[in-house]
C-alpha cells in the first residue's frame, strides 16, 4: 500500500513540472495595458537581440528592468493610436525611412553570418598565436598618495612590517591591483621602477609620475603568452564582421550602376575605387 501510495505521489509531481517549468508570467503575458497584451516572449526577443547585455545580465534581471518601459512604449502607442498619427503624412515618411533601415540590417547581418565562420575565427586565431612575439610580464599593486612625505610614511610603515594591503585600503587613492602588465603600457616612471624590481620586492623609496606618488610590490615576474582562443574570440570575430562588412558593400556597389548629380543638376564624374 504504501509503494502505491509513493507511485501515485512520483506521477503527480512529473504531470505538474511541465507546466511548473514553462510558467512564465500569467500563460505566457507580461502586463495588460488597456486590454492590450505585453507577452514575456515579447521581452525575450529584445533581450536575445543583445548579445552584450546578454553576457552581463541574466534575463531574469532584465526583465524586472525592462518591464516598466515596455509598459510605458505600449501606453504611449495607444494614444499615438487614438490620436490617428499611422494616417499623418510624417508617420509615412518616417515609416518608409525605418523600413530601408531595417532592410539594410537584416541584409548585412545575413550576409556576415555567412562570410564570418568558425572555421575563419580558428585560422585567424592561428595566425595570432604563430605571429605572437612574447615580452616580459610584470604582476604588481601599488600604493598611491598626493605627496612624497605620505608615500615615505607608508614605505616607513611597511619597514616596520605592517600589510601591504591592509595599508593600500588605508592609504591609496587608486585601486592596489593592477594584474599583469609589459612594460610599455605603463608611463615611463612607473614602467622603469616596477621592472627593474625582483620577485616579491618593494619599491624603497617612493616613485614619481603624472598620477602622485606610488609605493610598488612586484608580485610576479612571467613571459607573455597568448591569450587563450576563448578570451580573444570575440575580438577576432569583430575584426572579421569589419572585413566582411566591407567586402558585402564592395561587392554591392561593384554590380550597381551610380550616376551623381549637383545641386545645379550637372552630373558628378565617377571616381575611380582605389
Amino acid at each position: 500500500m504504501q509503494k502505491k501510495y509513493i507511485a501515485l505521489a512520483l506521477l503527480a509531481m512529473l504531470a505538474a513540472a511541465p507546466n511548473q517549468a514553462s510558467a512564465e508570467g500569467k500563460d505566457g503575458t507580461a502586463a495588460i495595458v488597456n486590454g492590450d497584451k505585453i507577452s514575456v516572449e515579447e521581452i525575450r526577443q529584445a533581450y536575445n537581440a543583445n548579445p552584450q547585455l546578454k553576457g552581463r545580465v541574466s534575463f531574469n534581471d532584465f526583465y524586472y528592468k525592462a518591464l516598466d518601459g515596455f509598459i510605458s512604449g505600449k501606453i504611449v502607442y495607444q494614444e499615438a493610436m487614438k490620436a490617428k498619427v499611422t494616417d499623418t503624412p510624417e508617420y509615412e515618411s518616417q515609416l518608409e525611412l525605418a523600413k530601408q533601415e531595417l532592410a539594410r540590417k537584416i541584409y548585412l547581418e545575413k550576409e556576415v553570418d555567412k562570410k564570418v565562420t568558425d572555421a575563419d575565427v580558428k585560422k585567424l586565431y592561428k595566425e595570432y598565436k604563430s605571429t605572437f612575439k612574447s615580452e616580459k610580464e610584470v604582476k604588481a599593486k601599488h600604493i598611491l598618495v598626493d605627496s612624497e612625505a605620505k608615500a615615505k610614511e607608508v614605505i616607513a610603515k611597511l619597514n616596520k612590517g605592517e600589510n601591504f594591503d591592509k595599508l593600500a585600503k588605508e592609504y591609496s587613492k587608486d585601486k592596489p591591483e593592477l594584474g599583469y602588465f609589459t612594460k610599455k603600457v605603463m608611463v615611463p616612471e612607473f614602467a622603469n621602477a616596477a621592472f627593474a624590481m625582483k620577485k616579491g620586492e618593494v619599491s624603497k623609496k617612493p616613485v614619481k609620475t603624472q598620477f602622485g606618488y606610488h609605493i610598488i610590490k612586484v608580485e610576479d615576474i612571467r613571459d607573455s603568452k597568448p591569450l587563450p582562443m576563448k578570451q580573444v574570440e570575440p575580438q577576432l570575430k569583430a575584426m572579421l564582421t569589419q572585413s566582411a562588412l566591407a567586402q558585402t558593400l564592395q561587392d554591392a556597389a561593384t554590380k550597381s550602376t551610380v550616376e551623381k548629380f549637383n545641386l545645379d543638376g550637372k552630373e558628378i564624374a565617377a571616381s575611380k575605387p582605389e
